[in-house]
């Protein structure tokens, strides 16, 4: 799903003057890198919110061997709150490869990227990243999927495949995807090489390839046209055949396993690995089977140890309710039924130097002391007695300051209407998270995104993935950098007026 938009609410900074002014301050895997620039501070949840639900699509998209080698891709880009924000990472496609950036989204499964010619498709990013169009045309290894292969009928099931019972076998086999903000794409499959660099057990590096099947994106609408946050394309990390996880998988080149550990802090970056991490304490849960969803079994949500009063059918997974780990959604979103008693819990658990106000129905704090000393702690509680710690700033956004003061408000967002539950990169940040697909699994264990991790190989060696060796604006690659899109002058403005009751417009 693709992040969405961030706009401050008037409303809540209206609030923060009043109280400011006022005084009330008192097998081997794989490694994708991923890019991460989401603004978590200084962005209004309504905005934050929007920017979630229009990476919602809403129609034909569920949310949601052993090798020789570790693939890696380092990290670039940067979390600061004045840039522009997305995880992405680059593949190496066709025959001369060229390189695309591409977004991670683990709640759709297809990869697709910009092809030429395409209609509505921007030419420029102000992610300040050079983007690219792939011309199956020019790849000498390049083959277009018709509606009689084998592969069209599968994803025709799937409903990621579209061909008309006019089309003859010959005709490619289209595709279209549409988002809930309106925003879509539409084009056809292509088979071509992707192409990764491969980290040995003896930690030298070999070229490394392999063919698979990815989309040639030729019209897009909506969002996907503007250029401010542009990429080249969307990687989706789902479980279905098409997806690159399956793909590699059915090839004997990655297990039916990946993780990504998420960096929490403002300069962004983290790790996804076609493979699976095994650092000390992390802890597994079933994912519930036949979903196109990354499901899970929610039993019971506590605040400093005590449990809600919530009835635990609320989180029983069927077509209308479920709870769903979904690393491309910024914010955490609870079962309708749900949202209330925990915001209650945590308004009733907060120190008493800290000072509530409800804005737009967001509650939102007023604290100069620091948010895990202040706030109380979350905790999950999964099928098989399994939990997830949630630290404060795992449910609370930053959304201003002045002096020594901080205004917090709770990221988590009610799900009006609808008792489904969607675990966002405000819960999953600063985290392990491994989806073991081959035993239908899913764990996690806290940790400091920003060092290396352990993953283990078909020989049963571990190799270690190190994060904290890229420079995370390029440097020490030679890649491009990400520069704030703001002037520092400008920024400080900014967050004047977003503490004195002005609007930020992200898009």
């Amino acid at each position: 799903m693709r992040p969405p938009e961030v706009a401050v609410a008037v409303a809540v900074a209206v609030a923060v003057a009043a109280l400011l002014v006022g005084g009330a301050a008192a097998s081997v895997p794989a490694a994708l890198a991923l890019q991460r620039a989401v603004p978590h501070k200084g962005v209004a949840l309504e905005e934050l919110k929007r920017r979630d639900w229009s990476r919602h699509r809403s129609t034909r998209r569920g949310l949601l061997g052993g090798v020789a080698g570790v693939v890696d891709f380092p990290v670039e880009g940067s979390a600061n709150p004045f840039m522009v924000g997305l995880y992405f990472t680059r593949v190496k496609l066709g025959n001369p490869a060229k390189e695309f950036f591409v977004q991670i989204d683990t709640g759709s499964d297809i990869l697709w990227v910009t092809c030429s010619p395409c209609t509505g498709c921007p030419t420029s990013s102000g992610l300040n990243i050079q983007l690219e169009s792939f011309n199956p045309d020019t790849s000498s290894t390049s083959s277009r999927i018709t509606c009689s292969d084998d592969r069209c009928t599968a994803a025709l099931q799937t409903g990621e495949a579209v061909c008309e019972t006019s089309d003859s076998p010959s005709s490619p086999c289209g595709y279209t995807f549409t988002y809930g903000d309106g925003s879509g794409t539409s084009g056809y499959y292509v088979s071509d090489t992707m192409y990764f660099d491969t980290v040995m057990g003896n930690e030298q590096t070999a070229n490394s390839s392999a063919s698979i099947v990815f989309g040639c994106s030729n019209s897009q609408s909506g969002d996907l046209t503007k250029a401010d946050r542009a990429v080249d394309g969307i990687f989706g990390f789902g479980q279905h055949q098409l997806s690159v996880i399956s793909q590699l998988n059915s090839l004997g080149v990655s297990p039916r396993v990946f993780s990504h550990c998420l960096k929490g802090s403002d300069n962004g970056g983290g790790i996804l690995v076609l493979g699976e991490i095994v650092e000390p304490g992390l802890v597994y849960t079933p994912l519930v089977p036949s979903q196109p969803h990354y499901n899970l079994n929610l039993e019971s949500i506590a605040v400093n140890g005590q449990k809600l009063p919530i009835d635990s059918s609320l989180f029983t997974t069927s077509n209308t309710q479920g709870t769903i780990v979904d690393s491309g959604t910024t914010l955490a979103y609870l079962a309708d039924g749900a949202y209330d008693p925990f915001v209650t819990a945590i308004a009733g658990a907060v120190s008493s130097s800290v000072r509530s106000v409800v804005s737009k129905g967001n509650q939102c704090f007023f604290t100069s002391s620091s948010v895990d000393s202040s706030f109380p702690t979350v905790t999950l509680y999964f099928m098989g007695g399994v939990a997830m710690t949630v630290k404060p700033e795992n449910y609370l956004l930053q959304q201003g300051s002045i002096d020594n003061t901080v205004l917090w408000c709770i990221g988590w967002q009610k799900n009006q209407g609808q008792e489904i539950t969607i675990l966002g990169d405000l819960v999953l940040k600063d985290k392990i998270f491994v989806y073991d697909l081959a035993n239908m699994r899913m764990g996690w264990a806290d940790y400091d995104c920003s060092m290396s991790v352990n993953v283990t190989t078909s020989s049963g060696k571990n190799q270690f993935v190190n994060t904290g060796q890229y420079d995370v604006n390029g440097g020490s690659t030679g890649r491009a950098s990400y520069k704030s899109l703001i002037p520092a002058g400008i920024a400080a403005m900014l967050v004047h007026m977003l503490v004195f009751g002005g609007v930020l417009q992200r898009r």
